[in-house]
């Protein structure tokens, strides 16, 4: 694992799902730097991977890493959302045995400081796709209050968004995360294990990404497309991701779709997407904990769909 820059976090468990799989398409929503993808094309010789990035760092990176399977890998930049479109009309869904999808910042964007993910940047960008026209310079220096108050409690569940989007206002323009960060600390919540600033950047880079809307979206063509038997497994790393996919999971999986208040069964009670393959999200080992601290956070749900006819 030492050659893999951003190290990927539960990828015993990724290529314990992958361990029945002995052919069709693998897609790898949020290639990043190949770490699941290079694992699974080694563990499976007669998949097709096809992986996603809206990172062009990323993307070259993972084509040299990725060129050893050049011939069974297929590598696409954009949206995760908007390309699973795409993919999914271009080829045969119930040839599709597995769709990944890793949400979150990898380690090397967090550590390279020029990209403004982390609380020690020294500019304010945040931009996983580099060529997208949002910032977080945008975000936070040209936002009204009550923009920033949303960005705030909604994205980073603080409680006081008002005060905090305040102080922003009163002391901009910021030109770094740091200064932004050392600013709003006094306000930020404190006996956390965790930066102070952390919320506060989880909120503006979900923003500028608009990370919770990619997840519905693709969530939404996922449910739209004729699987059979297809495991859709996500990765999420904060309550927000978690909640949404757990919601969504848990509705696919219900039956009977009539109102609480009807007495007996009239919508067919046949509307089940497929089963929920984990009961509780799996979560890291503690010897993934030890390898790689920055896995405490992950979370793996998995359901697996049948044939879905629309």
């Amino acid at each position: 694992m030492s050659d893999i820059p951003h190290i990927p976090v539960l990828y015993r468990e990724i290529l314990e799902l992958t361990s029945d799989i002995d052919d069709g398409i693998i897609i790898d929503c949020t290639m990043g730097y190949a770490g699941h993808s290079s694992m699974i094309c080694k563990a499976n010789p007669n998949i097709k991977l096809i992986g996603i990035d809206q990172d062009i760092t990323a993307i070259e990176f993972s084509t040299k890493r990725l060129e050893p399977f050049k011939d069974r890998v297929d590598i696409k930049k954009g949206r995760f959302s908007h390309i699973i479109k795409d993919i999914l009309e271009k080829y045969n869904s119930k040839n599709i045995k597995l769709v990944l999808a890793d949400i979150g910042v990898s380690s090397l964007q967090l550590d390279q400081k020029d990209r403004g993910f982390s609380y020690e940047s020294d500019n304010l960008d945040m931009r996983m796709d580099k060529d997208s026209p949002l910032t977080a310079s945008e975000v936070v220096n040209n936002y009204s209050t009550s923009e920033l108050e949303r960005v705030l409690l909604d994205f980073g569940e603080l409680r006081n968004y008002k005060k905090i989007a305040s102080v922003i206002v009163a002391n901009r323009p910021f030109t770094s995360a740091k200064k932004l960060g050392e600013c709003v600390k006094p306000h930020m919540p404190k006996g956390k294990k965790i930066h102070p600033a952390t919320l506060l950047m989880q909120a503006i880079r979900i923003e500028v990404n608009d990370e919770l809307g990619e997840l519905k979206n693709l969530l939404q063509a996922l449910k739209e497309a004729s699987f059979e038997n297809a495991k859709i497994a996500i990765i999420s790393f904060h309550s927000l991701e978690d909640r949404i996919v757990k919601k969504t999971f848990n509705s696919w999986a219900t039956s009977c779709i009539c109102p609480p208040q009807i007495m007996r069964c009239v919508c067919g009670n046949n509307h089940s997407l497929g089963k929920i393959l984990t009961k509780k999200p799996i979560i890291a080992s503690e010897d993934e904990l030890k390898q790689n601290p920055r896995s405490r956070s992950a979370k793996l749900r998995v359901f697996e769909m049948k044939t879905n006819e629309f």
